[in-house]
C-alpha cells in the first residue's frame, strides 16, 4: 500500500465508491483530509484503517448516528476512550443478539432442508408448520 493516495486509489483499495468517500467526508465520518497543491484529497494509511473499520461497523449494523458519535469522539483523542469503548460495547451486544437470531434462522433452514430431504426420499411433501412451529417454540421456551 502506498503511503499517499488519491481518492480513486483509496476507493479501489477499500472497495468503496468515490461517491461513498465524498459522502462520508460530507457527513463527518471522515475528517481532516489533507489536500495537495491542486486541491485533490490525499489519503494516508490511517484513512485505510479507519475506512475499513467504518465498513465493519456498517456491516454489523451500527446505526449511522452511533458511527458519527464514534467518529466525533475519535477526533478528541484519548480523552474519549471511555466514550468510544461504551459505544462499541453497546454495539457488541447488538451484534451478539443478531448472531443469536441468525443462528435460530439457520437452524430453521437446516430443519427445513432435513424435512425436505426426508420428504424427497419418501416422495411426499411436508406442511410449512412442521419446522416453523417446532423450531420457534423450542427456541423461545429456552
Amino acid at each position: 500500500m502506498r503511503s499517499k493516495m488519491y481518492i480513486g486509489e483509496l476507493a479501489k483499495t477499500c472497495n468503496v465508491s468515490i461517491d461513498t468517500l465524498r459522502y462520508y467526508e460530507k457527513i463527518g465520518l471522515i475528517k481532516n483530509v489533507p489536500r495537495d497543491a491542486g486541491g485533490r484529497r490525499v489519503y494516508g494509511p490511517s484513512f485505510v484503517a479507519w475506512l475499513n473499520f467504518i465498513k465493519v461497523l456498517k456491516a454489523t449494523g451500527m446505526p449511522l448516528k452511533d458511527m458519527l458519535a464514534y467518529a466525533a469522539h475519535r477526533q478528541t483523542g484519548p480523552s474519549s476512550n471511555q466514550d468510544r469503548c461504551d459505544l462499541l460495547q453497546v454495539h457488541e451486544l447488538r451484534i451478539k443478539q443478531t448472531i443469536i437470531e441468525q443462528e435460530g434462522c439457520l437452524a430453521l433452514v437446516q430443519d427445513k432442508i432435513s424435512a425436505y430431504q426426508s420428504a424427497i426420499a419418501k416422495s411426499t411433501d411436508i406442511p410449512i408448520s412442521v419446522c416453523m412451529t417446532d423450531h420457534f417454540n423450542k427456541r423461545e421456551n429456552k
